[in-house]
């Protein structure tokens, strides 16, 4: 990377500065701070000094050669050193069962992806872990409403129980008291509970699978929190015998520096969330010895893991973890709720996308309706700030000219049809060739693609390499709309742009789990 050699030469000359973007293009490739002397850097075109910052240009043949490295894809070997022998875990997804696959853990399976897909091109020893939310209090709530209203085959019927016995529990208090002794029963192993508890897995494992594969999602591994029970006692103990836990009215709680004290185990005996999740970081450092531990879940969790992380420390469990925190997908009228009813069934939001994609993609070619559909959807997320909330608006999410997928998808098919257009296959212009101001705006902006994967890793963010791959489709279609390009004496150069940016954007999209389509 061009940033990478400027770094160095200026660590080797002892200069402590930071090297960034001029935010106006006209400043330059790369602006530092002070005068700082750039002779010996044979990449560098020209310093100008402004305003107190020097202000580098980068030597036109190292941008094509740049660009050429991402057309042969020679960029991905640069790249794979940087994570070369480190080993990331991305929990991601983790639906619970008995529930529809809602649009709010869309976030989670899109962004813990594209993080995944992320740390996979910077050459990461890249594992996903989905952790189903398999286990817990309310398996006691849908145990007890199966036993009265009877057992429901499909995962919208199991929806409907729940729901059920939340209204009816708001008049009958009982219904409470009996989803915690079902649940006591379910933890001891009693048969007739496990039987229930197993149904709504397969029910559930069956609607999340068809939903995975819909997405084109795949996730190395599936651990349930009921994968983890067996380890608890033994967690337990580690706490009690380190002397890390005491009993606070009946419960088994553990005290960590500066947050609330948390419960490892209940006053009638069961397990908890936090418990569960100790034993998961314990289960994960035998088996895989993570560098980096990525939790991609909801911001609402946010103190649950301070807790665990905290006292995964505290019992000498230590790792680098990173709790995303995503926010939440909204209507304008605010968020879902699964105990009310009124969640967005993700396969819904599907059809209407894909109903809406059919005046974008070719005509009855189905399987580019589901790729402007599903490239809708999850751009929609992607491109925000994963800690925000975003608001679902149908107009945003399938704009052909705005923030879109839709929108890059465009860019893409128009470049592949401007290239088939052109006799040019592979644009060979001369050496002595001089990129003219238009042109330059693109060759200018390639070599930072790199650099936003990079950036979009360190930051834990896919809307850092989104927002690029946006600007860089803006530039085209501005550039597309001032240049001729097909018989023009500047065609060999500027069929190679469009093949770069082309490449860009195909390669972006995978990245963040998006095809694109080769004409729309």
């Amino acid at each position: 990377m061009i940033k990478t050699k400027i770094n160095d030469f200026l660590k080797k000359k002892n200069i402590e500065t930071k090297l960034e973007h001029p935010s106006v293009e006209k400043f330059g490739d790369f602006a530092v701070r002070g005068d700082v002397d750039m002779s010996g850097l044979d990449i560098v075109e020209k310093v100008d000094r402004v305003a107190g910052f020097s202000n580098l240009w980068i030597k036109e043949n190292v941008l094509i050669d740049e660009a050429k490295n991402i057309l042969n894809d020679e960029y991905k070997n640069e790249l794979e050193n940087i994570g070369k022998g480190k080993t990331v875990i991305v929990e991601y997804s983790s639906p619970n069962i008995a529930k529809p696959f809602g649009i709010g853990h869309l976030r989670s399976t899109n962004i813990g992806q594209a993080l995944y897909n992320i740390y996979k091109i910077l050459g990461w020893n890249t594992i996903g872990d989905n952790h189903l939310g398999d286990w817990g209090t309310q398996f006691g709530k849908m145990i007890t409403a199966i036993k009265y209203w009877g057992m429901e085959n499909t995962i919208e019927g199991l929806e409907k129980l729940y729901v059920r016995f939340h209204t009816e529990a708001e008049t009958d208090k009982t219904l409470i008291d009996e989803g915690r002794e079902w649940f006591a029963k379910l933890e001891n192993g009693d048969v007739e509970a496990r039987k229930i508890w197993q149904e709504c897995v397969d029910i559930s494992l069956k609607e999340f699978n068809r939903v995975y594969e819909l997405l084109g999602v795949k996730i190395d591994n599936a651990y349930g929190e009921e994968f983890y029970l067996k380890m608890l006692p033994e967690v337990i103990q580690t706490f009690k015998d380190k002397k890390l836990s005491k009993t606070s009215e009946g419960a088994e709680i553990v005290e960590v520096p500066d947050l609330p004290p948390a419960m490892i185990l209940k006053s009638d005996g069961a397990t908890t969330y936090f418990t569960r999740d100790l034993a998961t970081i314990k289960f994960r450092k035998e088996k895989w010895s993570p560098d980096l531990i990525i939790y991609e879940v909801g911001s609402e969790q946010t103190l649950h893991f301070k807790q665990v992380f905290a006292a995964a420390k505290l019992v000498g469990w230590d790792a680098n973890f990173v709790h995303i925190g995503h926010g939440l997908i909204r209507w304008k009228d605010g968020k879902f709720s699964t105990r009310k009813g009124d969640t967005i069934h993700l396969s819904d939001i599907i059809d209407k996308a894909m109903e809406m994609a059919k005046k974008m993609a070719p005509e009855n070619d189905v399987e580019s309706i589901k790729k402007v559909a599903i490239g809708a959807v999850k751009f929609n997320d992607l491109a925000s700030d994963p800690k925000k909330d975003i608001i679902f608006d149908w107009e945003r999410v399938m704009s052909m000219e705005g923030n879109s997928a839709p929108y890059l998808q465009y860019t893409y098919a128009r470049c592949k049809s401007v290239i088939q257009k052109s006799k040019l296959q592979t644009p060979n212009f001369k050496q002595d060739e001089k990129f003219d101001e238009n042109e330059k705006q693109l060759l200018r902006y390639f070599y930072i693609f790199e650099e936003k994967i990079v950036e979009a890793g360190e930051r834990y963010s896919p809307a850092v390499l989104a927002e690029y791959l946006l600007n860089l489709a803006r530039k085209y279609n501005e550039f597309y709309g001032k240049c001729r390009i097909v018989g023009e004496p500047e065609e060999a150069r500027r069929i190679f742009l469009t093949s770069v940016t082309a490449k860009i954007i195909k390669d972006g999209l995978s990245i963040l789990g998006i095809e694109t389509l080769e004409k729309m």
